[in-house]
């Protein structure tokens, strides 16, 4: 039996999109990926429950993504169920004085201009991530010294059954890069932040200094995935990197930026391939001549 086709018969039963051989470069920040087997797209909490349980059923793999901001795709593609978070995951909200929730794909600098509106401070740092919040909750985004750990204190799912739930405060396990659905499982559906009251000007200044730096320091025209490589405990990774005199090195189209070294970014033509090798040959660089260990910040998934 094939499988998908019968999950492809429940789709249209259910009135779910989808597409077949969907191309990941149009679902990633890189630009770089083959085809998903199956690309769905939900519009709801209770379509990404009934695709879950439909995966289950028949044994097919599902992975979950948003804006792809910090994922590489597979030259080959993706041989599963890709569900993709768009849109009709877009909303923000304010619930009392001081909290903001949002679904999953919502955009980061969405929530971070919504908090402006209604000035509540604590997501300044977050203006110019160009994640979503459900993968920023994933992998406890940060920058310029903030993470959401420091704002963000629950997160509405649908676990590796397809149930319903949610994990708060320190069931959360946010750490460095890392929260609790790195081995759970479950598909972040909702992200709540507590923040504080505060005078809108000064929330705008904020934001427009990060977003300067961010122009000035960083290869924003070109497709990447942010910072390719984890900070070593007690250094920078992209100052490693420029130490070892790596910027500009290049491997097919994937380049070190020489603009920041710790952004690998797509010329125009990279394959994933090209990023991969590329990202070992800085990491063995930096090891013989530093000593320090790099490990990728990026996701790879195939």
């Amino acid at each position: 039996m094939n499988f998908l086709t019968e999950i492809c018969k429940f789709l249209d039963s259910a009135g779910i999109s989808y597409s077949e051989n969907e191309p990941m470069s149009l679902h990633t920040t890189f630009k770089i990926g083959g085809p998903a087997r199956l690309a769905v797209f939900p519009k709801s909490e209770e379509e990404i429950s009934a695709i879950i349980k439909k995966c289950n059923q028949y044994g097919v793999r599902f992975i979950t993504i948003g804006n792809g901001s910090n994922l590489l795709v597979a030259d080959e593609g993706i041989d599963a169920v890709v569900i993709i978070l768009g849109k009709d995951f877009a909303e923000v909200t304010l619930i009392g004085d001081d909290v903001i929730y949002a679904k999953a794909g919502a955009s980061l600098m969405k929530v971070c201009r919504f908090a402006l509106e209604n000035s509540l401070s604590g997501l300044e740092f977050a203006y110019g991530i160009p994640g979503s919040c459900g993968g920023g909750a994933f992998m406890n985004a940060g920058a310029y010294g903030g993470e959401l750990k420091d704002v963000m204190f629950k997160c509405d799912h649908i676990d590796a059954n397809g149930g319903v739930g949610s994990l708060e405060g320190d069931r959360l396990e946010l750490s460095y890069r890392h929260s609790a659905y790195f081995d759970n499982g479950g598909i972040i559906t909702g992200v709540y932040f507590k923040l504080k009251k505060a005078d809108a000007n000064e929330i705008k200044s904020a934001m427009d200094d990060y977003m300067s730096r961010r122009r000035d320091k960083q290869p924003l025209e070109y497709p990447s995935a942010g910072s390719t490589f984890k900070r070593p405990e007690g250094h920078f990774a992209g100052a490693l990197i420029e130490q070892c005199n790596l910027k500009g090195t290049r491997v097919g189209g994937a380049e070190i930026s020489t603009k920041h070294a710790g952004f690998v970014i797509n010329t125009g033509n990279a394959t994933c391939n090209d990023v991969l090798q590329l990202c070992k040959r800085v990491a063995d660089t930096v090891k013989a001549q530093t000593g320090v260990d790099l490990e990728m910040e990026v996701r790879v998934t195939k």
